[in-house]
């Protein structure tokens, strides 16, 4: 009786390691979370504050976006970590502060993803994950303001691969292998509204359907008139 009192006793204290660590790990990911959001937000409102401070988007625009990126890597360096973590939500919050100042939305992608890869490339860090976590960014903020995702994956990923080369082949292969698909994705996420033309077509013949059947009722009429 003992030893069963003991296995249970065992049983209960792994239960409640495995709860805490769940715990533990649900208030971190919130943690982070908020962080991301955080980082989103404060971006986003330097930016098309600074833009609209300056008064010309369309040429204040490239220089901004390098000059945030530049700060970010800069704000990694000096803590010692964060580049991969952090990347996400500057390239969001670069291109949302773009879009709040109707700025190119595609042009801004495109250079946060090139500023992120040599900045990743300068201090050391994993070129493809950087490269990877700028291009998530980019397309999750054009999503949220409606752009055009297709068209800002290919700039970036472009873009990525296009640094990556300047690097060297170590670096450029480790990239094309980090992104291998993205544009394809994007695509087929899009493609998903492709059958809803079909069914539009089948609806614009289904009218003829009714001009059938009515024609029978015509005649019948017909025949109960001349039988009348």
């Amino acid at each position: 009786m003992s030893n069963e009192t003991v296995a249970e006793g065992t049983g209960e204290g792994i239960g409640r390691a495995g709860t805490a660590v769940k715990e533990g790990v649900i208030s971190s990911l919130k943690g982070i979370n908020e962080i991301e959001a955080e980082i989103v937000s404060l971006v986003k409102n330097t930016v098309s504050n600074t833009l609209r401070a300056t008064g010309s988007i369309a040429s204040e625009s490239v220089s901004i976006t390098k000059d945030v990126v530049k700060g970010a890597i800069q704000a990694t360096e000096e803590v010692g970590t964060g580049l991969i973590l952090s990347t996400k939500s500057v390239a969001k919050g670069i291109v949302m502060g773009v879009a709040d100042v109707g700025g190119d939305v595609v042009s801004a992608s495109g250079q946060t993803v090139r500023g992120a890869v040599k900045g990743a490339a300068e201090i050391g860090a994993d070129v493809a994950l950087v490269a990877r976590r700028a291009v998530d960014g980019v397309i999750e903020a054009t999503k949220e303001i409606g752009g055009n995702v297709e068209e800002v994956a290919k700039v970036a990923v472009g873009g990525a691969i296009e640094t990556a080369s300047t690097i060297g082949n170590t670096a450029l292969r480790a990239v094309k292998d980090m992104l291998v698909g993205v544009v394809e994705g994007v695509k087929e996420v899009a493609g998903a509204a492709l059958p809803r033309p079909k069914s539009t077509t089948s609806e614009t013949t289904s009218p003829s359907t009714p001009e059938i059947t009515t024609t029978p009722e015509i005649t019948t009429r017909g025949r109960g008139k001349r039988g009348e």
